[in-house]
């Protein structure tokens, strides 16, 4: 087998949103991200202290008037690093997370949530090193 390289990998990640202000402040504080920048339109980045092209992807909080027709197909999975999934979970509920029903049996090792304006996110039970 030859030696694999690494060809690309996640830069950003983009959520079309109608209060950019109110999911900043919602994703910034679950995971310890800041505003890295602001555009005209009232679209945010935000992401890592450290900036853009770090160890993590930046999401970008899209402005648009109207949501988009049908299900999103992609969605952010998240995994706590300094607490368990349950004390995580209560966080994220305090946080103004939701519960969203989308089938699951109950014997799933995650959590299907939504942030303020319904976009789902899944909470991992696994923990993992923070960045």
């Amino acid at each position: 087998m030859g030696i694999w390289f690494m060809a690309a990998r996640i830069g950003e990640l983009v959520l079309g949103c109608r209060d950019p202000q109110l999911l900043a402040r919602f994703w910034c504080e679950m995971l310890d991200f800041v505003v890295l920048d602001r555009e005209d339109d009232g679209t945010l980045e935000i992401g890592p202290r450290e900036g853009w092209g770090g160890p993590q992807a930046t999401i970008i909080l899209s402005y648009r008037d109207e949501p988009e027709p049908g299900k999103s197909r992609l969605h952010i999975d998240l995994n706590p690093t300094d607490r368990d999934q349950d004390a995580e979970l209560e966080r994220l509920l305090k946080l103004g997370a939701r519960p969203a029903d989308i089938g699951q049996t109950g014997e799933e090792p995650w959590h299907v949530l939504v942030d303020p304006e319904g976009n789902e996110f899944c909470l991992l039970r696994a923990r993992i090193d923070p960045v």
